[in-house]
């Protein structure tokens, strides 16, 4: 097989394990492929995960869109503007190995932040400033989702998950406006990006059961592991290479 082949079945299966963890607790794609894709090929990145960012999305909302907290998604959304503004400068101005360490570090403080489980209020104040950071981290590395997921971790499964997806929906869309205007958005990386949706079909399919019998607990410490595999590699690919 070729290598283009090789790099898109890789990346493809962690497309598949983000799509599962997403699918289930309504964050984990971005922690998952962001570190490999880039590991794989940097010059994908951010474009290729914002595609992927946005169409898992669309398959939880098409089941749970009658559980998206409106009024809290608009405080996210007025924070993630001007995060994503910043986001781009990150992508325009940082080399892609400084950008590779940046998105290993960000992951590690990510995975630290959910280990501690910590109990954030959930209020205007709190919301915009999770979607002022996820727009900084999302449209710089494609990973946004721990602020967000930080402030909703005590509501219920199916309002996080639902306000998640309609929140990374339409910040992907977002950050590939932004990063088409500053010119880092080139073609192959959507359409590598759109060759990984079939996987993400098939993970998101395999997360109905264990949405229903592992509890988030379980998921959540399975995706730091690999998260912070992936991120502690990262890290020391690009300080090497």
């Amino acid at each position: 097989m070729t290598h283009e082949t090789w790099v898109l079945i890789i990346a493809g299966v962690a497309a598949m394990i983000g799509a599962i963890v997403q699918g289930s607790v309504g964050f984990g794609l971005g922690l998952v492929a962001a570190p490999v894709l880039t590991i794989l090929d940097p010059t994908l990145m951010p474009g290729a995960i914002q595609v992927v960012n946005g169409t898992l999305p669309l398959f939880t909302l098409a089941v749970e869109w009658r559980r998206v907290d409106w009024r809290g998604l608009g405080f996210a959304l007025l924070g993630r503007v001007p995060g994503s503004v910043a986001g781009a400068f990150v992508v325009v101005y940082v080399s892609t190995q400084t950008l590779g360490v940046f998105v290993g570090v960000m992951v590690l403080i990510a995975v630290a932040l959910t280990a501690r489980a910590m109990s954030v209020p959930r209020n205007g104040l709190t919301i915009t400033t999770a979607g002022l950071l996820s727009g900084v981290t999302g449209t710089a590395t494609g990973i946004g989702g721990p602020p967000i997921a930080l402030v909703y971790q005590n509501a219920k499964g199916p309002q996080i998950r639902a306000t998640l997806a309609m929140f990374f929906f339409l910040s992907a869309s977002q950050s590939l406006l932004i990063l088409w205007f500053v010119d880092r958005l080139p073609a192959r990386a959507l359409v590598s990006g759109a060759l990984l949706i079939p996987f993400l079909v098939v993970g998101f399919l395999l997360s109905g059961p264990l949405r229903r019998y592992l509890d988030g607990g379980r998921v959540r410490a399975a995706i730091q592991v690999v998260a912070v595999t992936s991120a502690l590699v990262l890290i020391v690919y690009s300080l090497v290479r």
